[in-house]
């Protein structure tokens, strides 16, 4: 094997060069802009290693033994690495300094250099190792790199790169990764230093996100020393779609220079520090650079760069290991400054959506609130895979049609708006939103009207017509006929569903939020709220069933299969088909029968009670108002009815999720791609059903997609304008309750206030509780406080001494339920969960909607 070799040899391998040099070897030989240099083979550091290996294994040794004791042992033995002839400790670098480099070698070395520049060259002179630089493993800074070395510095240079192969860092990187020490030898690279007024690193895909769409740039003033080392905050540039996407100035405080004999940091010059370093057209032909050399490589790389007078160099390229999954970006904020909120449905739909979930959600959206949608704008939106409603679209109909008044009902269901937050209104004009949506505003009585006339033969049947539907997917024997059977049955069942929830939701006009603000006027907070419960008196409220359920349940009154088929599909994740449902867990059952063993007479007795209280406080509003007795049990007989229908079309929309969840398993079983299916979108799905594996080639991004958000904290309640999921994450200030993009968010509160959610008063111990999965935490007679509830907490509740929620509303799940069961609860505080903690001792009063944290 040759001592020297040319860049672009061809026999300049991994073996032979090492990591970095074979990779400047493969871009020198691909034509790229590297700048003129030679190789010193690893043949030439067996070479000069031939009379010391013994000694360079006795360190490797010593290292290994000493990996148990403290720091500053293993320090010692890596530095203290071997023993001179008389005995006495010696350092690695000492062996290497004491050797003559032998003089054939050092002539050919010579040589090569006096080839570059007429000699008088000024060169990097890089450590490149055989286990550096693959594809799983980067050996990068592990090894020395010297800078601006001249004729009469080089070959010390290259003694100093051999004797880093046993540096501590190094040592130490290939002890923890396995690479035997005898495997490993370290060739050289001598490169051309280019005098850069600019230089920095590229990386062909984001290394954050892993979008492969993205290169990113860093630029900073001098050459890369200082980018690569951390020393300065360069300038970031994205490239995507071969134009620049975004561009970052970055405070670029000092550089690496070149003086004579290496190079040093300096001060960059004040005019210099924050002007961008790179203009678009640089940065897209570094771009272009890039894209050529992954794909010369296939993979995507970590480039090193610079650039004189204008031209653009290549220093190195290396795979980007720990490169995150590729993902998508699910993120509806980004399409302008409108004001999402996560309350009401959001409550319901807690969770990150897979994309089968999103699809069916998106289909439930376009026919359970059809009548609410402005054609060209969307009412909903997916948000770091979350579930919010798009509040601009409502206030700006609102304001087009005068009836801003009303706007106060629009708290009542999706909660408070901080003080001082100015909703964002559509630009469209008035007459414009007019036009769009008076068409749907006189359909929508027709369309209540007639799906009001099925819904009694509707409710009837629902719960039989899920399980036939189960029976006929799992009967299913082939794809074909599977999709087949969800357009003929499967989706209009689901349509039907929807509808009825519209319908159920509609009637009545404004009734939920009239009745109500008309009681509290009469007689105040706590008496209009004890008459206002009671929807379960003329047949049981869905949203209490799977407690009183389970209370019959643990009575021996029903069994568990009549449990399961009756109440199983009602959950704290009840629209996210790809997670089963508590009717096929047995295990759900248990855990929920144990948690309400001590609280099942509980809830009897507080349904009892809240029956007295409710009762008395009719007999009181008919001395006050002898009059208005029966026009006012109308009202309230109708708001009950309201309230009962919402509630159990809502549930029987639930059981068609259930039936939507038993078809994408069943799809996953005859296509053998399993739970794969819940990573793609309804019309993807079907073509796998038909014969197609296109669609499947996105589920491992997908995939990628859902595990990076599901793994980040709730947003924030309320969000204006573009929002980034991840950025806010790693925030340590990050707010729960607002998010706006326009930087106008007021203070957070440091009192906890919000919605009157049901009346009363009651003091206790705080349990914050981050999901359901948790409610073995609470104790009886402890205050929950968590950041939404649904339905899935209901087993919950009569253990609870109060309920306190960041979200919600007085039509919220966590109001409704509290309400018929007596138990005081304040919900959409915004900061509960940021304010309290486990422990504390607080008063709740949920006729005020306070919460008073107590000495």
């Amino acid at each position: 094997m040759k001592a020297v070799l040319p860049f672009d040899d061809e026999g300049a391998d991994l073996e032979t060069v090492g990591g970095k040099g074979a990779s400047l070897a493969r871009l020198s030989r691909a034509g790229l802009p590297v700048p003129g240099g030679f190789h010193i083979t690893t043949a030439a550091y067996r070479e000069f290693t031939a009379g010391f290996r013994e000694q360079l294994a006795e360190a490797a040794v010593r290292h290994d033994t000493s990996r148990d004791a403290s720091h500053d042992t293993v320090r010692d033995a890596s530095r203290d690495t071997a023993r001179d002839a008389a005995g006495h400790p010696t350092r690695v670098a000492e062996l290497f300094e004491r050797r003559e480099m032998p003089p054939g070698l050092a002539a050919e070395i010579r040589a090569a250099y006096d080839a570059l520049g007429d000699g008088r060259a000024v060169v990097a002179v890089r450590s490149s190792a055989t286990a550096e630089d693959l594809p799983d493993m980067s050996f990068a800074g592990q090894q020395d790199t010297y800078l601006g070395v001249e004729r009469d510095g080089l070959l010390d240079a290259v003694k100093r790169c051999w004797a880093s192969l046993w540096n501590e860092r190094a040592v130490a990187y290939r002890e923890h990764n396995g690479v035997p020490h005898d495997d490993v030898a370290l060739a050289v690279v001598v490169q051309e230093l280019v005098d850069a007024d600019a230089a920095g690193v590229m990386f062909t895909a984001d290394p954050v996100t892993g979008a492969r769409d993205r290169t990113v740039v860093n630029a900073s003033w001098g050459l890369g020393e200082a980018v690569v080392g951390g020393q300065v905050t360069p300038d970031t540039v994205v490239v995507s779609g071969g134009a620049v996407a975004e561009t970052r100035i970055g405070d670029k405080a000092v550089m690496t220079a070149r003086v004579p004999g290496g190079t040093r940091e300096r001060p960059v010059p004040a005019e210099l520090r924050h002007r961008p370093v790179l203009d678009d057209q640089q940065a897209v032909r570094l771009a272009e650079l890039g894209s050529r050399i992954q794909e010369l490589y296939g993979t995507p790389m970590d480039v090193e760069w610079a650039r004189r007078d204008g031209e653009l160099f290549i220093l190195q390229a290396r795979p980007i290991t720990n490169l995150a999954p590729e993902v998508e970006e699910w993120n509806d904020s980004l399409k302008g400054g409108e004001l999402w909120t996560a309350g009401n449905l959001g409550e319901a739909i807690p969770d990150v959506m897979t994309p089968a979930t999103w699809s069916f959600v998106r289909l439930f959206i376009h026919e359970a609130m059809h009548a609410s949608t402005l054609p060209g704008f969307d009412l909903v939106g997916n948000i770091g895979g979350r579930f919010y409603m798009n509040l601009s679209v409502t206030f700006s109909i609102a304001r087009a049609l005068g009836m801003e008044s009303r706007l106060g009902a629009v708290e009542q269901v999706f909660g408070k708006l901080p003080p001082g937050l100015d909703v964002p209104l559509l630009t469209t004009s008035r007459w414009e939103i007019i036009r769009r949506t008076l068409p749907m505003a006189l359909n929508l009585r027709r369309r209540v009207r007639d799906n009001l006339r099925g819904m009694p033969a509707f409710l009837a049947t629902s719960q039989r017509r899920c399980e036939e539907l189960r029976a006929r997917i799992a009967a299913t024997a082939t794809g074909p006929e599977l999709a087949a059977l969800w357009a003929d049955e499967i989706e209009p069942h689901l349509v039907t569903a929807c509808r009825m929830l519209e319908a159920a939701g509609r009637q009545g006009g404004a009734t939920l939020v009239w009745t109500r603000d008309k009681l509290r006027r009469l007689v105040g907070e706590v008496e209009a709220e004890a008459m206002l419960t009671g929807a379960g008196a003329g047949g049981e409220l869905a949203s209490l069933g799977p407690v009183t359920g389970l209370a019959r349940l643990a009575a021996g009154e029903i069994d568990r299969d009549t449990w399961a088929r009756t109440y199983g599909h009602r959950g704290p994740h009840e629209f996210e088909v790809s997670l089963p449902r508590p009717g096929e867990d047995p295990a759900w059952i248990d855990a929920a029968l144990a948690g309400l063993r001590d609280a099942a007479e509980g809830t009897r007795a507080l349904l009892e009670r809240q029956k007295e209280a409710r009762d008395a406080a009719w007999e009181r509003f008919a001395r006050r108002y002898p009059r208005r007795v029966a026009r006012m049990r109308e009202r309230v007989r109708r708001w009950n009815q309201v309230v009962r229908d919402r509630e159990a079309t809502r549930s029987e929309v639930i059981r068609a999720f259930w039936v939507l969840r038993a078809f994408v398993v069943r799809a996953g079983e005859l296509t053998g791609h399993g739970d794969d299916l819940f990573f793609l979108h309804l019309e993807e799905i079907l073509a796998v059903l038909r014969g197609s594996s296109g669609p499947l080639a996105r589920v491992p991004v997908r995939r990628a997609t859902y595990e990076r958000y599901a793994a980040l904290p709730p947003y924030p309640a309320l969000i204006v304008g573009p929002f980034d999921p991840v950025r806010w994450a790693a925030d340590p200030d990050r707010r729960g309750d607002v998010y706006d993009a326009r930087g106008a968010s007021a203070p957070a509160a440091d009192t906890v206030t919000g919605f009157p959610g049901a009346p009363g008063v009651v003091e206790g111990v705080v349990r914050v509780l981050s999901g359901p999965e948790d409610g073995e935490r609470l104790r009886a007679g402890e205050i929950l406080v968590t950041t939404l509830t649904n339905v899935g907490w209901t087993p919950m509740f009569p253990r609870a001494a109060a309920v306190v929620t960041d979200m919600g509303a007085p039509l919220s799940h966590a109001s409704i339920v509290a309400r018929e069961l007596g138990i005081p609860a304040v919900v959409g505080t915004g900061n509960a969960t940021m304010r309290l903690r486990d422990g504390d001792r607080v008063r709740v009063d949920g006729e005020r909607g306070t919460v008073e944290l107590l000495p």
